[in-house]
């Protein structure tokens, strides 16, 4: 049931929250809800946090149609316009460099969080946990600090992941040994 109504202000990147009647009440939100049930129904795979379907939904004419040759990545999470306690310390850490500035730092921080169903590595195993346990993302924010980079840090952080990808360092014939992933490029460079 949605109670809240998240806009993206173009002008300064923040996002405004308006109240609103619950989903069933309101008429154009149907193709919403359609599309919820359209997409559990066409599930092609589960990858992390992310449902990958092959329903398109166009809220522009708010329709729901399946593409077979496109899927559609859904990530079910809760907004959290607030920065949580546990990264408290953030905004106000020793910045070596300068960087990110105050102002990438304010955005970041009045941007939040979301909550996302994803679990702990170490739980993966365990049935329930794997099911249920949420945790913290900051994807809006890694958005905002990759966009605060000079063009020559995109460009290293491109050839990086080019190079990982081209010699294969993303392969592990090891089931044991963890492989490089784009996690670890960005996690590095940030």
């Amino acid at each position: 049931m949605s109670s809240y109504l998240l806009t993206e202000c173009t002008d300064d990147g923040k996002y405004n929250a308006v109240h609103c009647l619950p989903v069933y009440k309101t008429q154009g939100h149907a193709s919403i809800l359609a599309a919820a049930a359209a997409t559990m129904a066409n599930v092609t795979r589960i990858h992390g946090p992310a449902i990958v379907s092959e329903v398109h939904v166009d809220q522009r004419y708010e329709r729901v149609f399946i593409q077979p040759t496109n899927s559609t990545d859904i990530v079910r999470c809760i907004r959290c316009l607030s920065w949580p306690p546990q990264v408290a310390d953030w905004p106000t850490r020793h910045r070596e460099y300068g960087w990110p500035d105050s102002a990438t730092v304010d955005c970041v921080v009045s941007n939040g969080c979301d909550v996302v169903p994803v679990s702990h590595s170490l739980c993966k195993q365990d049935e329930w946990m794997s099911a249920y346990q949420w945790r913290l993302s900051f994807s809006r924010a890694e958005i905002v600090l990759l966009n605060s980079w000079m063009p020559v840090q995109q460009i290293v952080y491109h050839m990086l992941r080019k190079f990982v990808k081209t010699e294969r360092l993303t392969d592990s014939a090891d089931a044991e040994v963890k492989a490089f992933t784009n996690y670890h490029i960005k996690t590095l460079m940030l």
